[in-house]
């Protein structure tokens, strides 16, 4: 029979995790039992992805905004600048609070007119028709609320941001600025926190090119435990969220483990070779809120081998198009199968392949699977997708 199926993503419920409990294991039998209530089969080069909060709150992968401000103060001896932070009551709100418990002044820079994923703090037009020139011009805080007002929302949210972050003090040791050039920052301070995600290896250049003393990133806070708390010796806080009013869970650790015993249990199980990725945020931006999904540093901390590289396509509609235009239905179909079967392993620079999608494969399946689980009350932790790196050709 005729396949009429490609690629489907089923979101698997699975159990409420705790700190201990054997995450392999629970992954693995939410997978098989959902297949066999179902009626599904595993297959080989299935793929099964695993959010990332499920594999820190099993590791418990916790610390404490006390845990964080032990960790600065051991790193910077003065008042300190925060540079770039995204907008975020889940992001970065724990984290400032625990920046502020160091009882430094805090120097903190946002960037303007939003924030490094979308998160705006003003209307770009009125900024235009007041002749703010992002590119050069600081606003204090005070500037910020005589020409935008006193209350300035975020759309989605909210949430006003600037005062927010103000509140978070720790007997006022918070001072906020706006502006785009990290360099303003040392008219305050030679020590300097960055906060931005995507950009923090530039942001870090710039300042110690321009004469900065002390430099650390997010990605640097909390990379071995505190106290007995949990750690990322890759990506610190970075990745982190809100737990509770006083503690944050860490993006997780030791990931490549995890997913390299999940596959070997299936294969024990099934026979089957799967691959196993663990996500977080997907890679993609809201077209009409204009916010990048991606708050975490990357969409995959861990992925089995198979999911390396790209998509190795040819565009179909492309083909139809040019070269089996005057054939009829049954013709194309014939032809456009066997020409997706002798393409060749690693198809570069070729007409064929235009408007197909460069990227990683783990971003394209990370965001998918994102998507399926999404972000709130649907309880499928556990994504299983099946038919990704099949083709028209599979029969």
């Amino acid at each position: 029979m005729k396949r009429t199926v490609g690629t489907t993503s089923r979101g698997i419920r699975a159990p409420i995790i705790k700190q201990g409990d054997n995450l392999v294991n629970i992954v693995v039998e939410s997978v098989l039992q959902s297949a066999k209530m179902e009626k599904y089969q595993i297959n080989d080069r299935d793929v099964i992805g695993v959010t990332e909060s499920l594999v820190a709150r099993a590791q418990g992968n916790y610390a404490s905004i006390s845990d964080i401000a032990a960790d600065v103060n051991q790193k910077f001896t003065g008042d300190f600048a925060v540079v770039f932070p995204i907008l975020s009551r889940n992001r970065f709100s724990s984290i400032l609070k625990g920046l502020a418990m160091t009882g430094k002044k805090i120097y903190l820079f946002l960037t303007y007119p939003s924030d490094e994923v979308g998160n705006h703090l003003m209307d770009i037009d009125v900024m235009d028709e007041l002749g703010i020139n992002p590119y050069t011009d600081v606003l204090s805080e005070e500037k910020y609320r005589s020409l935008f007002g006193e209350k300035v929302v975020h759309p989605f949210t909210g949430v006003d941001y600037v005062k927010m972050y103000k509140d978070l003090a720790a007997k006022d040791n918070i001072e906020i600025y706006l502006a785009n050039d990290p360099r303003e920052v040392l008219r305050y301070t030679k020590e300097i926190l960055v906060a931005n995600i995507h950009e923090r290896h530039r942001t870090k250049q710039i300042l110690l090119k321009a004469g900065a003393e002390k430099v650390y990133g997010l990605d640097e806070i909390l990379t071995e435990p505190i106290n007995g708390s949990g750690y990322n010796p890759q990506y610190g806080l970075l990745g982190s969220n809100l737990a509770t009013d006083t503690t944050i869970k860490l993006f997780p650790r030791d990931c490549d483990i995890f997913v390299h015993q999940t596959q070997q249990l299936i294969k024990e199980k099934t026979g089957k070779h799967v691959e196993v990725m663990i996500y977080g945020d997907g890679a993609f931006k809201d077209p009409r809120g204009k916010i990048w999904e991606l708050a975490d540093p990357v969409v995959s901390p861990a992925y089995t081998k198979g999911l390396e590289g790209t998509p190795n396509e040819i565009k179909l509609k492309y083909i139809a198009d040019n070269e089996f235009h005057d054939l009829n239905e049954e013709e194309a179909e014939i032809l456009m199968r066997e020409k997706i079967k002798t393409k060749d392993s690693k198809i570069i620079n070729e007409a064929a392949t235009l408007g197909t999608t460069p990227r990683q494969i783990t971003d394209l399946l990370g965001s998918l699977c994102d998507l399926t689980s999404g972000s709130g009350d649907k309880g499928t932790p556990i994504v299983l997708v099946q038919g990704y790196f099949d083709n028209y050709a599979t029969e």
